[in-house]
């Protein structure tokens, strides 16, 4: 497995008492530690992304102007968004880091990579920073390997939908968007009815799950309604926005999951491609201690382990989005004919 991560990302700093704090780098890292894989784990540095890979998804002039901003001395982008004057170069290589893992999935260097990025990426939007995130990563790579001939499925585990993701390929046939979210809760995007448009109709999938949702939720989830997504548009890429902010201890979200739920959760992933075209990036998730943990899992199901440092949880509510969120695809795939 290829670990894909820089030191440079800990220059993205956004102030004291900044939930998106660097320290949230060092608690992944120690969480590959817990998870006893250090022979099995194949650490690579990404590279900048270009600006020309940069606009496949993004603005132009907002690419020229949050360099200039930042190269400035940084500062507040927006209530919640913040960089310093390293921040540009994090951004750059958060940015990078899919595309450099891509290159080495395809050169058989491993079966699967995690980029463990900073600043995140998934609120991104195409003209502007949102929600922590500078430029979306995700977008970046999937635009890469879409316009490559790739088939690419993004499924967003974070707990806050990404708005950024779904904007950006919410028309384009080759990209699906699924997300399981908390609802209600920031940025209020990704309800049932939001599934695609255009020549994408039937590529996105939002799943608004409520507070207090377990892990059986998400994996029933995952068989009832990703997988025969997939079936329908049988992907050669998986990339997952791997946040980790639904564990139950997150500060700023409500969902009820376990560090055990992300080990199960990444293992019925995996099985939607083959090897060596699964690809993770790091999104969101706050609180140090459950960071360390559901990274350790999520690393296990990388390798083929399952690693519970704590038990997966059941019996939360929401079986009834299941049901709605399955309807509101079926129609979609009847109105996009």
């Amino acid at each position: 497995m290829l670990f894909v991560t820089h030191p440079a990302y800990l220059d993205h700093d956004p102030g004291r008492g900044h939930p998106e704090r660097p320290q949230r780098l060092v608690a992944v890292e120690a969480g590959v530690v817990d998870a006893g894989l250090d022979g099995e784990v194949v650490y690579a540095p990404p590279r900048e992304a270009t600006v020309a890979e940069l606009e496949r998804v993004h603005a132009p002039a907002y690419v020229a102007a949050l360099e200039r901003f930042c190269r400035s001395g940084g500062g507040q982008l927006d209530l919640d968004t913040a960089v310093a004057p390293g921040s540009w170069e994090a951004a750059l290589m958060a940015a990078g880091a899919g595309l450099e893992a891509a290159d080495r999935l395809r050169a058989g260097d491993a079966e699967a990579a995690f980029c463990a990025v900073r600043p995140p990426g998934h609120h991104a939007l195409p003209t502007r920073a949102m929600g922590f995130c500078l430029f979306n990563n995700v977008a970046v790579a999937a635009a890469a390997l879409a316009e490559a001939g790739e088939r690419v499925l993004v499924v967003d585990i974070d707990a806050h939908h990404g708005n950024g993701t779904q904007d950006m390929f919410y028309d384009d046939p080759r990209v699906a968007y699924v997300s399981f979210h908390q609802n209600p809760l920031w940025p209020g995007t990704g309800q049932l009815t939001e599934t695609g448009g255009g020549a994408g109709r039937a590529r996105t999938l939002n799943v608004p799950l409520p507070p207090g949702a377990t892990g059986d939720l998400y994996r029933r989830g995952i068989a009832d309604l990703v997988v025969p997504l997939a079936e329908e548009l049988r992907p050669t890429w998986l990339i997952v926005s791997a946040g980790f902010d639904g564990h139950r201890d997150d500060p700023l979200t409500d969902l009820g999951l376990s560090a055990g739920d992300f080990a199960d959760m990444t293992a019925d992933l995996l099985e939607l491609v083959p090897a060596g075209r699964r690809l993770l990036f790091l999104e969101g998730g706050y609180d140090l201690d459950a960071l360390r943990a559901s990274t350790a899992a999520t690393m296990g199901a990388l390798v083929g382990e399952r690693v519970h440092p704590e038990r997966p949880t059941a019996g939360g509510p929401g079986e009834e989005v299941l049901l709605a969120a399955a309807r509101a695809h079926h129609r979609a795939v009847d109105s996009a004919g």
